[in-house]
């Protein structure tokens, strides 16, 4: 994890700015995701019938739940000094790239792509991703923003 004064991060506009550690996708999590959500939908919640009928031959996570871990993974990978709150502010575009199985392991790389002013802070666009270990290419990317209000 690295130590990010807030006020610092428009020096870093086009610069990656870190990698989370890897974090587990069980299918406990998974079944978490799906009752939360209402989305039972059986390519995430039934192993039997994914390994019979689905390609992937295991349950996948939602693009949602993998999607959602965007802020955990950046919590994992920079601790923001100088920082009274954080809000999440929306995405202007997600894409799922690749599935997540079960069992697989994902990181994000967060670099940020543009720092605008906003009432009492900083609104920041991340360029996240989120790869899975071995796979050969990103399970989803998207442009996060976060408003930053510095103490």
């Amino acid at each position: 994890m690295i130590d990010v004064d807030v006020t610092t991060i428009r020096d870093r506009v086009g610069k990656e700015l870190a990698v989370s550690d890897w974090v587990e996708i069980t299918q406990q999590r998974i079944d978490e995701f799906a009752n939360a959500t209402g989305d039972r939908q059986w390519i995430h919640v039934d192993p039997a019938r994914a390994a019979a009928e689905s390609p992937f031959k295991t349950t996948i996570a939602h693009g949602f739940l993998t999607l959602s871990l965007i802020s955990e993974l950046m919590r994992k990978a920079v601790q923001f000094t100088g920082l009274r709150m954080a809000i999440n502010y929306g995405v202007n575009r997600v894409r799922f790239v690749s599935p997540v199985p079960s069992g697989s392991r994902v990181r994000g790389r967060f670099t940020p792509a543009a720092v605008d002013d906003v009432t009492g802070g900083v609104q920041v666009t991340w360029q996240a991703t989120v790869e899975r270990d071995g796979g050969d290419k990103p399970s989803c990317v998207a442009e996060w923003i976060v408003r930053y209000y510095p103490r």
